[in-house]
């Protein structure tokens, strides 16, 4: 796979949680962090994704926010 995005996390599925039209698909890295990406059910399926198989997660984002109380 080759892609210009930079940020690319590599690891395996731990979590797969489907709602009605998306899923929440949790990956753990090398160190034990977990990353969540909320994806459509029909790209679950199409990637063919299941828990313990290798993934990567692809970040492309254009601003980061940060709140506080």
């Amino acid at each position: 796979m080759r892609l210009s995005a930079r940020n690319q996390l590599t690891g395996k599925v731990v979590a797969i949680q489907k709602g009605a039209t998306t899923s929440h698909v949790s990956i753990e890295l090398t160190g034990g962090a977990i990353v969540m990406a909320a994806i459509t059910n029909e790209a679950v399926a199409d990637l063919g994704l299941t828990v313990g198989e290798p993934a990567t997660a692809v970040i492309k984002a254009s601003d980061v926010m940060v709140g506080v109380d």
